[in-house]
């Protein structure tokens, strides 16, 4: 187990876990023979569930051939293969496409490049990136510097650049309506302002993710919200770049979360689902216009080793032809439905549920101390935390995360693969109910007969 005597491993935390086994579909086995529901897909990853049999398939075809091919040596026939199908994937215009490793370099590059495209076009001038709080957007110093979760940007602080901020819509906890075009205004509204007090000229980009992730608990924007901020946006020069990380890769409904709204970005990140825990992968996507620019400019001034790798490009391309055979997108937005159904049920069983929100099979649940004033839970309580200790203790795995920036609020997100079941979804909210159940009782807190 991670974290006992004499392992030389670490992460974030010492939590004692089994060892893994084996995994397959959305079920994984430690050596002990104890099997689990792999409810969160890992960390919003396994979007396709585990050990299929055509990815592993290609992945050992690919093997036979070539397993690295340098971008500066060679052209790998995977890698283009995989571009093409990326950018018919996206957006009419977004046909410019360049390979990392994950989510965090995704976003690192997209910023990067939108820099390098304000200098290439004689506007040097911008080079501050808006973004949302609380928000998420990786683990680099720079992916960092556009990240709203205080635990995790704090102590680096010293080390960055820091970027503006804006709220992040979210409506419910406001308490505003989010089927109102007017709340999605209002919080569009805040993005203009933000722009006008930095100076247009100043300001490079606006960075979002389409629909939240860990650190909004799959928030879901207001009606108006995406179509107003691309108009915002458009108006004052400033680039649109979609962090599609942990919404990409089908989990919504859509390829792209951000295809629900007619609304689409001048750059986007995707990782995670995008190789779905098969081998590291995500890409960025741009329109061909400012790639262009920046090309002609001397070309972009970044990379990675791993860029392109034809074994990472291969596995992606077989990902996506299971996600289209298996029709997975249409099935997370149908099974998706009955489980966020389940898990609205769970509300009038456990009081403390405050909201259940996201589209697809990127759904969460919040926890509040009162449901009316929306106040959260007592951080020392670490409900959170809690709840998915109690839940793995029954097999099932979920992810969380502190609702509120990072200090207080605790949310839960349940995300099992697009291949899950109506069945495997009453085996989930049943251990998680059981899971609720435990913790209510741990802390006292209310649960209704």
């Amino acid at each position: 187990m991670q974290g006992r005597p004499g392992s030389n491993l670490f992460y974030q935390t010492g939590n004692p876990r089994p060892v893994l086994d084996r995994a397959e579909g959305i079920y994984m086995w430690d050596t002990g023979g104890n099997r689990f529901i792999d409810g969160s897909s890992g960390a919003m990853v396994c979007n396709i569930g585990h050990s299929n049999p055509a990815v592993l398939a290609a992945m050992r075809a690919q093997m036979e051939k070539s397993t690295f091919g340098y971008r500066l040596h060679f052209v790998t026939e995977a890698s283009e293969a995989l571009a093409a199908r990326t950018a018919a994937l996206a957006w009419p215009g977004m046909d410019r496409v360049f390979f990392v490793s994950g989510g965090s370099e995704a976003v690192e590059s997209a910023i990067k490049l939108a820099r390098q495209y304000a200098v290439a076009v004689g506007q040097g001038s911008r080079w501050k990136v808006i973004s949302r709080f609380p928000s998420y957007h990786g683990c680099t110093l720079g992916a960092l510097a556009v990240t709203g979760y205080d635990p995790l940007t704090d102590p680096f602080a010293p080390m960055m650049q820091a970027m503006p901020k804006v709220a992040a819509p979210r409506a419910w906890l406001d308490g505003l309506d989010p089927g109102k075009v007017e709340t999605g205004l209002h919080y569009a509204a805040m993005l203009e302002t933000q722009i006008l007090a930095e100076g247009p000229e100043t300001v490079l980009a606006f960075i979002l993710e389409p629909v939240g992730g860990a650190s909004t608990g799959a928030l879901v924007p207001p009606a108006g919200y995406m179509e107003a901020v691309r108009d915002v946006c458009s108006r004052h020069g400033v680039l649109l770049i979609h962090d599609e990380v942990m919404s990409g890769g089908g989990r919504t409904g859509r390829f792209f979360g951000g295809q629900h709204w007619d609304a689409g970005p001048d750059i986007l990140a995707v990782s995670k689902g995008f190789g779905a825990g098969y081998v590291p992968l995500g890409a960025m996507v741009a329109k061909a216009g400012i790639v262009d620019a920046v090309m002609a400019a001397g070309g972009f001034l970044h990379g990675f080793t791993y860029a392109g790798n034809p074994l990472a490009c291969a596995t992606g391309l077989a990902v996506i032809d299971e996600i289209e055979r298996q029709g997975m997108m249409g099935n997370a937005e149908r099974v998706g439905g009955y489980l966020k159904a389940q898990l609205t049920g769970l509300m009038d069983r456990f009081p403390f549920i405050g909201d259940v929100r996201g589209m697809g099979m990127l759904l969460a649940m919040e926890f509040v101390a009162d449901p009316v004033t929306r106040a959260p839970l007592p951080p020392a309580m670490k409900a959170h935390e809690r709840v998915v200790e109690a839940a793995y203790a029954r097999g099932l795995i979920i992810y969380s995360r502190r609702s509120r920036g990072g200090f207080s609020g605790d949310h839960v997100l349940v995300c099992p693969p697009m291949i899950t079941t109506p069945d495997q979804v009453d085996e989930i909210a049943g251990r998680l109910g059981d899971a609720l159940a435990a913790f209510a009782a741990d802390v006292s807190l209310p649960v209704a007969a």
